[in-house]
């Protein structure tokens, strides 16, 4: 894993040599062990690269990487999985080596295949692994810029007049904008309206939206050429197997031949899940994995130990979480490591040292993600990186693949009530709403029943809402509601769900949205960051693609099973794991927040929530804000995470808008 960034501008644009180098210190923490730039003054080029070093440890690794002519340039961040085998097909083809990194294998890849766009298609389409990487070819005056399937990466860009840079991370970005980075210092002016409005309704943001307007995001699956600065052709060269489903449910049909039997997708998930966590276990470093004691970190472990049996393990103990009664985790990872034969270091933080952390973690993560989860991420990856582990296996993506979420269960139990009447079911959300949030069967039934009257695809995209539409919009002061308009949060998913076959079968269709944007633009965006912090790199063998399109193959009913999430999965570890691990009830990474809004917080809260505070930001009504305060108190609604969705716009902005003119003071002065 490494940083990345660059541009390519129009003739007698070019930032100066110094914004490279800014660029390239904004990405140390990304890649420690070694750096470069590229700088094509004549052609309006520079690629920067910091590396974190993970195979081939040699000088031979180095980026960015040139072909021998030094005509085409290449600087990646990721792992390509299946090199050895494409390397070996390279080699039949008369292609040389000089040494044994997988991204000099890229770069010998798109040189056979450059001759086309369809080529290029071709060579991303044979890529198993996670990426995101720009190639300047100077024989066609071209600039290539590709990110993996599902988006483990991050690969951010800004496009304007004076052309294209692109970086890793927004922060490295910044130095390499027009004038510094001044895109960003009219607050209300190029702030991103709808993407802010998307962040609040969902704590993330679905798209390819940032904060303000001047950045975008190259979404999973995608690519673009570059020729004299500016955009020339975007393309998508991967979508997800729900475009291609199988008729699981059309009673009516006889059964395909390739319908997977019950045996066969327990099975296969067995096969693929092993196959998928000893490909990523490759690495010229030691490799390491989360513990959590929940079912996706302990498959992964459970593999990842036939490859290497003293594999180290990682898991997180946060002290002050009892009130609110959040599962403590701690517990079920000493019995799978146990029970696994491997050691187990346990990082200790307290519940306050957290609440103390989240200015940071905004600051970090380039994007107000409202959730305090990125923190054990971080934790972990620290004492890894502490311990000379620069790389672990993660279990993110199970729930995604095979469910596990509790929207999955709500799903299946719409069954006992969509029969109703809208006026009746307008009545159940009406009086679950009124129920005391104070308490967490209360909130879960005020989620169950939220947006009840709505109807199909509608109702699957309200499962990821956080906040009542009429309630969010209280809040927005008349200017913000302007440059709003008629933006609505869920369009991007809404689209989305529009071009999947009709007789998709709905347990697919959350899915697909769990991977399209809920995985790629949260669970994953937080990951990379607050790993790549310290410089660790973590891996994701459920989004192994081989696995990624076998369980796309499972019919639905053996993935939620009733109220049994991940039938499948847990069918296929009952042989290598204990009944308790396996079928103990789902938990998330606990974090105690509504307390943190009532004490650890409330200095935080009351500072960037302030009157002062809202109206020099233009964005929230202060009356408003303060009402809402006032009934979260009060418990007559649950507005925790929505306070602190305003908390980490707030801090985003103070982090990214008014400091951008001390971007550009510091631009100016290198």
């Amino acid at each position: 894993m490494c940083g990345i960034s660059g541009y390519f501008v129009t003739a007698n644009k070019s930032p100066s040599a110094a914004a490279l180098f800014v660029a390239k210190t904004t990405l140390n923490h990304r890649g420690p062990d070694d750096s470069g730039i590229f700088d094509d003054h004549m052609h309006g080029v520079g690629l920067v690269h910091t590396r974190l070093s993970i195979l081939d440890l040699s000088p031979l690794g180095h980026q960015p990487m040139a072909s021998k002519d030094g005509r085409v340039v290449l600087v990646f961040n990721g792992e390509i999985y299946n090199f050895r085998e494409l390397r070996t097909e390279l080699e039949v083809e008369s292609y040389s080596f000089r040494g044994r990194s997988d991204t000099e294998v890229l770069l010998n890849l798109y040189l056979s295949q450059r001759k086309s766009v369809d080529g290029v298609k071709g060579m991303l389409r044979r890529l198993n692994g996670i990426f995101a990487f720009a190639i300047w070819d100077a024989d066609r005056e071209t600039l290539l810029l590709a990110r993996d399937a599902l988006g483990v990466k991050p690969l951010y860009y800004s496009a304007t007049e004076e052309g294209l840079a692109f970086a890793s991370e927004i922060k490295a970005l910044l130095p390499l904008l027009p004038k510094g980075g001044d895109q960003l210092d009219t607050p209300l002016g190029n702030l991103d309206a709808a993407a802010i409005d998307r962040y609040l309704s969902f704590l993330w943001c679905p798209g390819a939206g940032t904060p303000t307007q001047a950045i975008r995001q190259l979404g999973p699956g995608e690519g673009m050429w570059v020729k004299k600065g500016a955009i020339a052709t975007p393309f998508t060269w991967y979508r997800l197997p729900a475009f291609h489903p199988h008729p699981w449910e059309d009673k009516t049909r006889p059964r395909s031949p390739d319908q997977l039997t019950v045996k066969d997708a327990i099975h296969g998930t067995e096969q693929h899940l092993r196959q998928a966590v000893h490909r990523q276990m490759i690495a010229d470093v030691p490799v390491g994995a989360f513990l959590s004691g929940g079912l996706d970190s302990s498959s992964i472990v459970t593999f990842a130990r036939e490859h290497n049996p003293s594999l180290q393990c990682f898991t997180i103990e946060v002290t002050g979480l009892q009130e609110e009664g959040i599962t403590d985790d701690l517990p079920y990872a000493r019995r799978v490591a146990e029970h696994l034969n491997v050691p187990l270091e346990v990082v200790q933080v307290d519940a306050a040292r957290m609440a103390e952390d989240l200015p940071a973690m905004v600051a970090q993560l380039d994007e107000p993600l409202a959730d305090p989860a990125p923190l054990n991420v971080l934790y972990i990856s620290r004492l890894a990186r502490e311990q000379g582990i620069k790389v672990l296996l993660s279990g993110a993506g199970g729930d995604d693949l095979f469910t596990g979420y509790r929207r999955h269960q709500a799903l299946m139990m719409e069954r006992y009530w969509t029969w109703l009447p809208q006026s009746i079911r307008v009545q159940l959300e009406r009086l679950t709403g009124g129920l005391d949030q104070r308490r967490s069967l209360t909130r879960r039934l005020r989620k169950l029943f939220h947006g009840a009257a709505l109807e199909g695809d509608a109702r699957l995209v309200n499962y990821f809402r956080w906040v009542d539409r009429k309630d969010l919009i209280a809040l927005y002061t008349l200017d913000f509601r302007a440059a709003l308009g008629n933006s609505q949060a869920e369009e991007p998913m809404l689209d989305f769900l529009s071009e999947l076959p009709p007789e998709t079968h709905p347990v697919e269709r959350l899915l697909a949205l769990e991977q399209r944007f809920f995985l790629t633009d949260h669970n994953l965006t937080y990951t990379d960051k607050m790993s790549m912090a310290v410089g660790v790199e973590v891996r994701v063998p459920f989004l192994d693609l081989d696995l990624v399109e076998f369980a796309a193959q499972i019919p639905p009913r053996y993935k939620q099973r009733g109220r049994e999430g991940k039938w499948v999965l847990k069918k296929a570890m009952e042989p290598y794991l204990p009944q308790d691990i396996i079928y103990r009830p789902k938990s998330g990474f606990g974090a105690p927040l509504r307390r943190w809004m009532r004490y650890e917080l409330r200095e935080l809260l009351a500072d960037v929530l302030s009157e002062q505070s809202l109206k020099h930001r233009g964005l929230f009504d202060p009356a408003a804000v303060q009402r809402l305060i006032f009934d979260n108190d009060k418990g007559t609604i649950d507005a925790s995470y929505t306070l602190l969705s305003l908390i980490c716009i707030e801090l985003w902005c103070r982090q990214f808008v008014d400091q951008a003119e001390l971007h550009k003071k510091s631009f100016h002065q290198q």
